[in-house]
């Protein structure tokens, strides 16, 4: 029996693309580069904003010092400017409201302290746990950060769904022992969630309800 919803952020439960892309570039102009449209971004962000930094870079210039300073220029731009366009994909709230029976958790490889704010901005106090980037626990698709919030839900992994909208996501849900839901709104294909272990796939929100 399902106890537990698990979200991604980014890609799932809200659009984040457009602040994303806006910020990268505004560094990668800083920094004298060339910049990349928006829908580029879906491929280029979900691991981290490091790791957004270096794919974004020229092949030859991914060295340390000048990922560091890109990603130094875009945190500086970011921290200002990552709720700007943010916004909830359609459908969200609404599910939220019927899962409202549910503990709700976030998990995002996003900074911590901005997952939190654009959760409970968007979304009030519906999550019980929201959980981003921490320095102690290794990123997503690592299950262990998972493993301590479903424990920290007093739940098992078996009585848990975790939604998202990558092939890191469908991973970390499978290392963690998780039912894993694919969904094809935000930022990845199809083929990436079945090929990563999506148990299901959604095109709609409220398709996530049949599912539970």
């Amino acid at each position: 029996m399902i106890k537990s919803v698990l979200f991604d952020l980014d890609g799932t439960l809200v659009n984040s693309l457009f602040d994303l892309a806006e910020s990268t570039n505004f560094a990668l102009k800083e920094m004298g580069f060339q910049t990349h449209e928006t829908e580029k971004f879906k491929v280029f962000v979900g691991d981290g904003m490091q790791k957004l930094i270096e794919r974004v870079l020229p092949e030859d210039k991914r060295d340390k010092t000048t990922i560091e300073k890109t990603l130094k220029i875009f945190l500086g731009h970011y921290k200002e400017h990552y709720v700007d366009e943010t916004v909830p994909y359609d459908g969200i709230l609404e599910i939220l409201e019927k899962l409202s029976d549910f503990k709700l958790a976030v998990i995002s490889n996003k900074i911590e302290e901005m997952a939190v704010v654009i959760t409970q901005k968007l979304f009030g106090d519906k999550f019980k746990i929201i959980c981003g980037k921490r320095t102690d626990f290794p990123a997503k698709p690592d299950p262990t950060l998972t493993l301590k919030i479903i424990s920290d839900l007093g739940i098992t992994p078996k009585e848990c769904v975790f939604i998202g909208d990558s092939g890191m996501d469908m991973a970390v849900a499978k290392n963690a022992g998780c039912t894993a839901i694919g969904v094809t709104w935000g930022f990845r294909t199809k083929e990436e969630l079945l090929e990563n272990g999506a148990d299901y796939i959604v095109n709609e929100p409220k398709e996530i309800l049949e599912i539970i």
